[in-house]
């Protein structure tokens, strides 16, 4: 899958990466140009530095791309197919009464705190360490939040990769 990638057309290869950061099509954008990538670990070591290098408000904006955990577009069924099943493998799709109240109070408390949605790479937790998080995060300083936040689009980003190309 990787040489297919490699030999589309820059339009195509930023089209079939540009959910792996959140609807930020921006960030294959910047890297199109490189190719080709020998592996994954090159493809998502260019995607991520992207990211990293890109201005503050485009970071921004890739922040504010997420989703809320469990909130109203998963209300709605307007995620994306990654984030449906990011979201369901942890069981935020299937919250007792009480955990999505407590979810849409800690989503609602992050974001008047830090400006954006609370990011966490979900696949690599349970749902009890995902709200434990949620919770301390709150409490973090928000440049600190900024940074970890990027840091967990980066591992969500490499596990849609995998899933991709793999």
């Amino acid at each position: 899958m990787l040489d297919k990638l490699n030999a589309l057309p820059e339009a195509d290869f930023v089209a079939a990466l540009k959910d792996i950061f959140e609807h930020s099509p921006w960030v294959p954008a910047a890297v199109a140009g490189l190719r080709p990538f020998g592996d994954i670990e090159t493809l998502h070591s260019a995607l991520a530095g992207a990211m990293w290098r890109a201005e503050r408000t485009a970071q921004l904006a890739l922040l504010n791309a997420h989703p809320e955990l469990a909130g109203k577009e998963a209300d709605a069924g307007t995620l994306t197919s990654h984030s449906t099943g990011e979201q369901d493998s942890v069981g935020l799709t299937r919250l007792s009464p009480e955990e999505k109240a407590r979810i849409v109070d800690l989503n609602r408390a992050y974001r008047a705190k830090h400006g954006f949605p609370f990011i966490i790479a979900v696949k690599l937790r349970t749902k009890s360490q995902i709200f434990a998080a949620f919770e301390r995060r709150i409490a973090a300083p928000s440049d600190a939040e900024f940074s970890l936040a990027l840091a967990e689009v980066g591992k969500i980003a490499r596990m849609r990769l995998d899933a991709l190309i793999l």
